[in-house]
């Protein structure tokens, strides 16, 4: 069984730093792309990073050179180093799993098809 498990939201005030990470546990690795999505109530989902399963990466515009998303295939386990936070950067961050090449993160990867997702993780960023 799949599961997508984050860890290490919490609470930072404007310009800290915080580590998101995801453990997949069930899932094989090889050819699926890892994802992190926010959510603010009363507001859509947005993607933040996308890393491909040989390490390519790709940002949302409002995180490129703040936000860093780095993966083990050999531990299972993504990680999004987030610095120089910001209170628009605050929401819950899920991580997220999609079978596809190592290309699934070239073009519009925000609105491909990601088949699993974990529960999600608090992060609030106070000014």
């Amino acid at each position: 069984q799949v599961q997508l498990v984050e860890s290490g939201g919490g609470s930072v005030q404007a310009g800290g730093s915080l580590r998101l990470s995801c453990s997949t546990p069930g899932l094989y690795t090889a050819n699926y792309a890892l994802g992190w999505f926010r959510q603010v109530p009363g507001k859509e989902r947005e993607g933040v990073s996308c890393i491909g399963w040989t390490g390519h990466t790709k940002y949302a515009d409002s995180v490129k050179g703040r936000f860093s998303v780095s993966r083990d295939n050999g531990k299972k386990s993504m990680n999004l180093q987030m610095r120089y936070l910001q209170p628009d950067d605050t929401g819950i961050y899920y991580c997220a799993a999609a079978w596809g090449g190592s290309d699934f993160c070239s073009g519009s990867w925000m609105t491909k098809s990601w088949g699993y997702w974990g529960q999600g993780t608090q992060v609030t960023v106070s000014s």
